[in-house]
């Protein structure tokens, strides 16, 4: 992994630990180990489903998978985190609410490291707050510290619902689908980015914070 990358990556568990000091109530033990080792597990499973997706064999190019800058994809990464966070508590939804703000917390963090990676700005802009990459004349939007900025109002926003049922899950799953949406457009890529990823995200998480009641008791979800 990439030293600019690792650095990021300690910024948004520094971001989720402070979301557990912020809002311990219902948190289970070692709540931001199990939230690291979570993030870990999607990161791996996005890494690996990019890879596959690209037509390369992970078994046979081992060494690549350490390469995050080669690709990670999205939705893969997201399931990946969710899932293992939940088999970690016992697939206790109310654990998954608890954790649900610091782990949009934890996410802003993670784009905040976008300074360590020089990696902050997007399109061309002539905003008074607009900046310019180092010998460059041309300046730009700082696209992720606006992602960074709205995901930490979010995840003051989750904080302050109510315990009702996949209500916090939903909502901070559906923000964090808004703002990445949002903000890809002022993101240079050459493929659109993930779009159909985050709509998916905000559809599913508006679904789980409107009907999370009525999906635990049909579902049978473990609650406590």
């Amino acid at each position: 992994m990439e030293f600019t990358l690792l650095w990021a990556a300690l910024t948004g568990v520094v971001f989720a630990w402070i979301g557990t000091r912020l809002w311990p109530q219902g948190l289970p033990e070692r709540a931001t180990d199990r939230l690291i080792g979570a993030a870990a597990a999607g990161l791996l499973v996005g890494r690996l489903t990019a890879m596959l997706i690209q037509g390369t064999n992970p078994l046979r190019h081992i060494g690549d998978i350490m390469i995050v800058r080669g690709g990670v994809h999205t939705g893969a990464a997201t399931i990946g985190a969710i899932v293992t966070y939940l088999w970690s508590v016992g697939w206790r939804i109310a654990y998954l609410d608890a954790i649900a703000a610091a782990s949009v917390l934890g996410l802003a963090g993670w784009k905040a490291g976008c300074i360590w990676r020089g990696a902050c700005l997007g399109a061309v802009s002539d905003l008074p707050w607009a900046w310019s990459l180092p010998g460059s004349v041309i300046t730009r939007h700082p696209v992720e510290i606006y992602a960074v900025i709205a995901l930490v109002l979010a995840a003051f926003i989750v904080a302050r619902l109510s315990d009702r049922p996949l209500l916090r899950s939903g909502v901070g799953l559906a923000t964090a689908g808004l703002v990445m949406l949002a903000t890809e457009p002022m993101r240079p890529s050459l493929t659109g980015g993930p779009g159909p990823w985050y709509i998916a995200a905000i559809i599913v998480g508006v679904v789980a914070s409107i009907a999370g009641s009525t999906l635990v008791s049909r579902f049978r979800l473990r609650m406590t």
